[in-house]
């Protein structure tokens, strides 16, 4: 039997296990939309490049 010390231990580590994983999917999402929007910024470039 858990003693009263450890189960609020264990519900903290799982919730900031469950925090830690959703900041991740954040991050990574933000930087897919960080690269997606560096690609369309540097394709306008080259296409009014050729322009000139």
């Amino acid at each position: 039997m858990m003693s009263s010390f450890a189960a609020p231990i264990i519900i903290f580590n799982l919730a900031l296990t469950g925090i830690l994983v959703y900041c991740l999917i954040l991050f990574i999402k933000l930087a897919h939309r960080g690269i997606r929007a560096l690609d369309i910024y540097i394709e306008k470039n080259n296409k009014s490049d050729k322009n000139l």
